[in-house]
C-alpha cells in the first residue's frame, strides 16, 4: 500500500479508534445527569443531526421506500437503540474499562451468530479455535474463579446482550441492507434517525436524572453523539473507501486499549490483572477467528 494512500485513511483510522474507545468514558460521564435512556437517545439524536448536515452538504436525500425504512429501523434497534440502553444501564454498575473490553468481543459474537443463526458460512478449524480462545478471554475478563467479582450478574448479561445485538446486526445488514445499494451516508443517517425516534418516548418519560448537569458531562455527551456516532460513521466510510473493509474492521483492536487508558486516567477506575490479560486473549481469539492469525490451513 502506497504511502500517499495510507496517509489518506490513517488520520480517520486513528480518530475512529480513539473516539470509539472514549465512548465508554463519555457514557459514564453522561450518566451523571441522564438515565440510560437519556444517554442512548442523546447519542443517537446528536449523531443523526451531524449526519443530516453531512447529507445536506453532499446534496443527498433520505430514502422514500417504506420497506427500506422498516429494514433500517430493525438495524437501528440492533445497532443503536437496544445496545445503547444496555451498555449505559450496565455502566451504572460496571466500569467503563470492563465495558470497553467486552465491546471488543463483537467480531467473535458476529461469527457465532453467523454460524448458529444465519449459517451462511462453513465453519473452519481457525474459527472454532478462535471462538474457544475468545470464550476463555471473556471468562478471564470477568474473573469467573471469583464469581463475577463486584460486577452484578444482570450488568454482565446486559453487556453480553448488547454485543449479541451487534453480532446479529452485521449479518442482517449484509443480507438485507447492502443489496439496496444506497449511499452508506444515507443509510447511517436514516438508521440514527429511526433510533432517535424509537428512543424519544423513553427519553421524554425517563431521560433526565439530574437537571443540574456539569460542564464536563455535557461536553462528554456532545462528543459521544457528534463524534462517537456522527463523525464516526463518516470516518468509517472513508477508511472502507480508501483502505478496504478488512482494515476498517481492525479498529476494534484499538478501542479497548483506549477505553482502559481513559478509564484509568480520567475516572480513576480500578483495574485488576485479569481484565487486560483477558482483553488480550479476546483480541487474540478475534484475530484467529477472522483469519488474521492462521493456525490451521485447509488441506
Amino acid at each position: 500500500m502506497g504511502q500517499s494512500l495510507k496517509a489518506s485513511w490513517l488520520p480517520a483510522y486513528l480518530a475512529l479508534g480513539f473516539v470509539w474507545g472514549c465512548s465508554f468514558l463519555f457514557i459514564k460521564q453522561g450518566l451523571s445527569f441522564l438515565t440510560p435512556f437519556g444517554v442512548a437517545f442523546g447519542r443517537c439524536a446528536l449523531g443523526a443531526f451531524t449526519l443530516f448536515i453531512f447529507l445536506k452538504m453532499r446534496k443527498l436525500n433520505l430514502p422514500t421506500n417504506p420497506r427500506i425504512w422498516l429494514k433500517l429501523w430493525i438495524v437501528s434497534l440492533l445497532l443503536n437503540s437496544i445496545p445503547g440502553v444496555l451498555f449505559a444501564k450496565a455502566q451504572t454498575e460496571v466500569t467503563s474499562i470492563l465495558a470497553g473490553i467486552i465491546n471488543a468481543t463483537t467480531p467473535l459474537m458476529t461469527l457465532l451468530v453467523m454460524l448458529l443463526i444465519f449459517r451462511e458460512e462453513k465453519i473452519s478449524r481457525n474459527q472454532i479455535f478462535g471462538l474457544f480462545i475468545g470464550a476463555l478471554g471473556i471468562l478471564t475478563v470477568f474473573g469467573v474463579w471469583n464469581g463475577l467479582g463486584e460486577n452484578p450478574l444482570w450488568a454482565v448479561l446486559m453487556l453480553l446482550g448488547a454485543v449479541f445485538c451487534y453480532g446479529i446486526s452485521f449479518p442482517y445488514s449484509k443480507r438485507n441492507i447492502m443489496p439496496l445499494q444506497l449511499p452508506v451516508e444515507v443509510l447511517a443517517a436514516t438508521q440514527l434517525l429511526m433510533a432517535s425516534l424509537t428512543l424519544l418516548p423513553f427519553y421524554l418519560f425517563d431521560g433526565i436524572r439530574n437537571e443540574n448537569a456539569g460542564l464536563v458531562p455535557i461536553i462528554s455527551m456532545l462528543a459521544l453523539g457528534i463524534f462517537g456516532s456522527g463523525f464516526a460513521y463518516i470516518w468509517n466510510f472513508q477508511i472502507i473507501k480508501s483502505a478496504g473493509s478488512v482494515i476498517a474492521s481492525t479498529v476494534t483492536y484499538i478501542t479497548p486499549v483506549v477505553a482502559v487508558i481513559m478509564g484509568l486516567i480520567f475516572l480513576g477506575e480500578p483495574l485488576t490483572w485479569n481484565e487486560p490479560v483477558g482483553g488480550v486473549i479476546v483480541l487474540l481469539g478475534a484475530a484467529i477467528s477472522q483469519n488474521r492469525l492462521v493456525l490451521f490451513r485447509n488441506v
